[in-house]
């Protein structure tokens, strides 16, 4: 079996590095954009919640770990399903039932993955409570 080793040969550019960061600066402006939607600051609230309760009831590190997928699962659909809107909006400014079925779909992943992550919660958070309200 052959193995093929990927590696850089070129040491990094100054130019290289400065792409990079680009990359960095329009996805920190798409988080920013993002937080203008309202869904998206519902689900930051939430995920807050989430870590704030995570922090006061210490959860072992495996809890944390499903609790920090639950969330980015949550963020990265909202953040998909915005940009679908919006990418569907310019196509389409009027109403179109196939536009209607994409946005439709794209918001039905965003509540499927936040009712899985808010039982995932409640399953995690549960003995806590029961532990703090007994």
């Amino acid at each position: 079996m052959k193995f093929i080793y990927l590696s850089r040969t070129k040491p990094y550019t100054m130019s290289y590095i400065k792409e990079r960061g680009k990359s960095f600066a329009y996805a920190f402006a798409g988080l920013k954009a993002a937080l203008k939607e309202h869904n998206f600051r519902i689900h930051v609230f939430a995920m807050a919640l989430v870590v704030g309760l995570a922090f006061f009831f210490k959860v072992t590190r495996s809890e944390w770990c499903i609790l920090i997928i639950c969330c980015a699962m949550v963020i990265c659909l909202e953040l998909i399903n915005s940009a679908i809107e919006k990418l569907c909006d310019k196509v389409e400014p009027g109403q179109d039932p196939k536009i209607k079925f994409v946005k439709d779909v794209s918001a039905a992943a965003v509540l499927i993955a936040a009712v899985a992550s808010a039982v995932t919660g409640l399953i995690i958070f549960y003995p806590y409570f029961i532990i703090v309200f007994s």
